[in-house]
């Protein structure tokens, strides 16, 4: 394998981990990987499995990935800022809104949308995260549980990423039992009045609309969804602070009080959670295809490094214990990369279910977050500079592994499905 090395600079930190005597260019080759173009990960030959256009978008998402994201987002997730220059860019490439069809979006295959969330996690899960939330998640809600002028008024400029969405479920007190939601919405002439909270609200503080799932107290109390735009009275976002993972995506605390909104933005075609849940299910297959995403980073970081850093006399990759390791990442990446290949065909039959999309999120997720471990291991005290990419996307694993459902929850899905016995709580 060659790889391409343009422009390679040493961070601070890394310039501090020079041994007395070497050079600078030899210090660059063992401990910077910033700006270096990697090989595919495809040991199977699964690009064969791709139409011709599936493959022409995941190469043109992987190219600006390589291009415009992993040479500057470093500095945007060390400092938990939002990298607003991507924007425009992202509009350009034509894919948000990915296989949602009409309305200004792309009606990509469920396949092409799905390689398109690995490699922009490949590149950071931060940015695949805030085109999961805007695209997925909001525009999703929107196209599922909108009426037509909805539709119309909002999914084009979504499309276009002129306006930004945001979707609005979790609550202080109401994460996993999402289907128990506290705010409320009643009507009062022209405008519902909404009163509750929201938490972990990705975008929720710069997003032109939020997706507001709330009881609506006029029918019985069941689930609906509520647009809410940007500076209505009565709404407070607060940017959440100390967050970890994902730093390059702002979650925010979200408070209703007595906040009204027009009747008319209140989601046409949503009655129960089970609207919800749609939109959920679709978008767990995309948050399974960025776990892939973070894993195939961290392997080919990780295998890029152990083929340069030399111990004992050699590259550490000639190594059996370095190795096995390597073997076990690739391993477990050709797997994952078979499933969502076999759930993004399912969902573009009409056949994907919410208990196969879990299992995928369930699987993909708690390897995603494994790997990444074994890849820092690899890199030993390297593995914690942002410089060798590893230590952002293990950190960002943790999140993938617990949003949109967490591995117990999945499980209990599932459960469920092949017992046929309820297990929740």
């Amino acid at each position: 394998m060659t790889s391409t090395i343009p422009n390679l600079h040493l961070g601070e930190q890394s310039a501090e981990l020079m041994r007395p005597g070497a050079s600078r260019e030899t210090a660059a080759r063992s401990t910077n990987l910033v700006g270096e173009v990697f090989p595919r990960v495809d040991f199977y030959a699964i690009d064969e499995l791709l139409s011709d256009e599936e493959r022409a978008i995941r190469d043109k998402v992987r190219d600006f990935v390589d291009r415009e994201v992993i040479p500057i987002i470093g500095p945007y997730w060390e400092r938990a800022e939002f990298p607003w220059e991507l924007v425009p860019k992202i509009a350009e490439l034509g894919i948000v809104g990915g296989a949602l069809r009409g309305y200004g979006c792309p009606g990509l295959s469920p396949l092409a949308d799905g390689l398109i969330a690995a490699e922009l996690a490949r590149g950071d899960a931060s940015v695949s995260t805030w085109i999961g939330v805007h695209s997925g998640l909001a525009m999703g809600s929107i196209y599922v549980g909108g009426n037509e002028e909805q539709k119309r008024h909002w999914l084009p400029q979504m499309a276009r990423m002129e306006k930004l969405g945001a979707f609005g479920l979790t609550e202080p007190l109401r994460g996993s039992d999402a289907s128990h939601i506290e705010t409320t919405a009643r009507r009062d002439g022209n405008s519902y009045v909404l009163n509750g909270a929201k938490r972990w609200i990705g975008l929720g503080h710069l997003a032109d609309v939020v997706v507001v799932w709330a009881r609506d107290l006029d029918n019985d109390g069941k689930v609906a969804g509520f647009l809410v735009e940007k500076g209505t009275p009565g709404v407070e976002a607060h940017l959440m602070a100390g967050k970890m993972a994902l730093r390059s995506l702002g979650n925010a605390d979200l408070t209703f009080t007595d906040a009204r909104i027009p009747a008319e933005n209140r989601l046409g075609n949503t009655n129960s959670f089970r609207e919800t849940a749609i939109v959920l299910t679709m978008t767990r297959y995309g948050v399974a295809c960025a776990a892939l995403g973070n894993a195939m980073a961290c392997y080919e970081a990780t295998l890029a490094y152990a083929t340069r850093r030399e111990q004992f006399g050699k590259p550490i990759a000639g190594h059996q214990l370095i190795q096995q390791k390597l073997v076990w990442m690739l391993n477990e990446i050709t797997a994952m990369q078979l499933i969502c290949w076999r759930l993004g065909t399912l969902m573009a039959q009409g056949k994907m279910t919410a208990e196969q999309a879990s299992l995928a999120k369930l699987n993909h997720s708690t390897k995603a977050r494994k790997i990444a471990a074994e890849a820092r291991d690899i890199m030993g005290g390297n593995g914690i500079l942002l410089d060798n990419l590893v230590i952002r996307h293990f950190n960002d694993a943790e999140a993938i592994y617990s949003y949109e459902g967490t591995a117990e929850v999945q499980t209990l899905v599932v459960g469920r499905k092949i017992t046929g016995i309820q297990a929740f709580a």
